[in-house]
């Protein structure tokens, strides 16, 4: 216990509480601000596959994203330092979410010969998004918020948001890499000088028609070909049109993927559509009694207790300090044993 007191900072530290206390004004701030930085960081990803936008505003780009992976390299230096075991952290499921959230990005700015392909850029992009996930964190703290009292109905749709949020721009992405990089201009020409150069060499019968000198991107496991009226998911904005569309309804609309794996993308959108819905529903449902019928939510309703939650409320009644709570919430359940045996 000792080594672990040596480790951090004074409980009463401002930085230490900013990683380290759920409760206090500069924890919840700072969490503020990492979420604001991850919403603006996606939308500016999303933009940046935008034709116009992204050759008009690439400074605009480039500045915005360096601003948010300082923020988010200082979130990740600090959970990282502030963790009891380092290690265990680094390897965990958040340490490495924080990771992903800013590697692409030095990876990219490191001007590695071989980060500079056109589809390890896209790639990079791809893991980018992933950063949408630290949300969840906040939502996990959100869930422990509910066991101290806070308005469950809100709560709730905190929750609900960030997990739209999150689907929409994993899935939007995913499908804009997936079957939008087959007619990329990029991919288009690349395709075209190929053809050209079979052509060279096995020139075209006569009589054959002019569309058969013409590129067509086809998808790489059925080998249907894609014609120009379905190439929708030429930007992560389009993308998202789509997944909204799929998200809230049982129909694509006005656009569908035509390739295997857009496909099952598609079908796994669709069935998180119906989970999201289904949680809509509950809420919505909840807050008509509560409002409508004048009913509170019961102990039913709240989730079980966990050592957590059990902590947060010993800590919000003074019974425990959250230096002391977050080593209690650090260690085993054979340290707990021993711990209590010696109480």
């Amino acid at each position: 216990m000792n080594t672990i007191q040596d480790t951090h900072t004074s409980e009463h530290s401002f930085v230490y509480s900013v990683f380290n206390e759920p409760n206090s004004k500069s924890f919840k701030l700072w969490v503020s601000v990492i979420n604001f930085w991850i919403f603006v960081s996606c939308i500016f990803l999303a933009l940046e596959t935008v034709d116009p936008y992204a050759s008009m505003y690439l400074q605009w780009f480039e500045l915005v994203e360096i601003t948010a992976v300082l923020f988010f390299t200082t979130d990740y230096l600090g959970h990282l330092y502030y963790a009891p075991n380092k290690v265990k952290y680094f390897f965990s499921f958040w340490g490495l979410v924080d990771l992903i959230s800013i590697l692409p990005t030095y990876l990219s700015m490191m001007n590695f010969a071989a980060l500079q392909g056109t589809k390890v850029l896209r790639v990079l992009r791809v893991v980018r998004v992933l950063r949408v996930l630290k949300m969840a964190r906040a939502a996990l703290q959100a869930i422990e918020q509910k066991v101290v009292g806070s308005n469950p109905i809100v709560t709730n749709l905190k929750i609900y948001f960030i997990a739209l949020f999150s689907v929409i721009m994993i899935s939007s992405t995913l499908m804009y890499y997936v079957e939008g990089s087959l007619y990329t201009p990029h991919a288009l020409e690349h395709g075209q000088a190929e053809l050209d150069a079979a052509l060279k060499a096995n020139p075209l019968p006569a009589d054959a028609p002019p569309e058969a000198a013409k590129f067509m991107p086809t998808d790489p496991i059925s080998g249907n070909p894609i014609p120009e009226d379905k190439r929708f998911y030429t930007s992560i904005p389009a993308a998202m049109w789509w997944c909204i569309v799929t998200l809230t309804t049982t129909g694509y609309g006005d656009m569908f993927p035509l390739t295997v794996w857009g496909r099952i993308l598609a079908g796994a959108t669709m069935l998180l559509g119906l989970v999201l819905f289904g949680i809509l529903l509950n809420i919505v449902g909840k807050t008509i009694m509560v409002l409508l019928f004048g009913e509170h939510i019961t102990d039913a309703d709240v989730a079980p207790a966990t050592r957590e939650s059990i902590l947060r409320m010993m800590v919000k009644r003074e019974w425990l300090s959250e230096h002391r709570a977050y080593e209690i919430e650090m260690m085993s359940e054979e340290d707990i044993k021993a711990l209590c045996k010696k109480l």
